[in-house]
């Protein structure tokens, strides 16, 4: 079966060109917000560090222009 992380192929592994330029601005946008995600949290750890206090639980945020909402577990942002 197709490589589900490679959008350029369907289910079938066949070459999908059509599908995968309509996909295209949707990954870009995924991409871009998942980037946004983790530079905010690394300036919120970084400002918590500086304060001289220690994060102790995970951190849960959400966009509020998509509503996807994000938690980081302490080693990587998860998309829930």
């Amino acid at each position: 079966m197709g490589d589900k992380r490679n959008p350029r192929y369907n289910q079938s592994g066949c070459s999908d060109p059509t599908a995968y330029e309509a996909l295209k601005p949707i990954i870009k946008n995924e991409k871009k917000l998942e980037r946004r995600v983790n530079e905010t949290i690394k300036v919120v750890k970084s400002i918590i560090n500086l304060s001289g206090f220690e994060l102790v639980g995970r951190i849960q945020i959400r966009d509020k222009k998509t509503g996807k909402e994000f938690k980081w577990d302490g080693w990587k942002c998860i998309r829930f």
